[in-house]
């Protein structure tokens, strides 16, 4: 991905609200099918880390983007930007 690839995701992500949330549990395999699933159906998402979470965000995105096949947008503090292009019904042109 490019930097202005990444920077137009990153103005994209500014109007979107986080839909999932990491707590104590961490990542769970459940959690992971989910995400999997919101990337599918929405290509760009928003997650954000609970403060009872003791996982640090980067390394929480870097683990989310490997087992979902996703790229990190962007981690600004407890909040992590995810992409993946749709196979089916791509919406976002980058």
């Amino acid at each position: 991905m490019t930097t202005k690839q990444r920077a137009y995701l990153k103005s994209l992500a500014m109007n979107i609200d986080p839909i999932y949330q990491i707590g104590k549990s961490s990542i769970t395999p459940e959690f992971t099918t989910g995400i999997s699933e919101a990337l599918e159906a929405r290509e760009l998402i928003k997650i954000s880390v609970l403060k009872n979470c003791a996982d640090d965000p980067k390394e929480l995105a870097g683990i989310l983007s490997e087992r979902t096949g996703s790229e990190v947008v962007q981690v600004i503090g407890k909040k992590i930007v995810l992409y993946k292009r749709s196979k089916k019904n791509p919406k976002i042109d980058i």
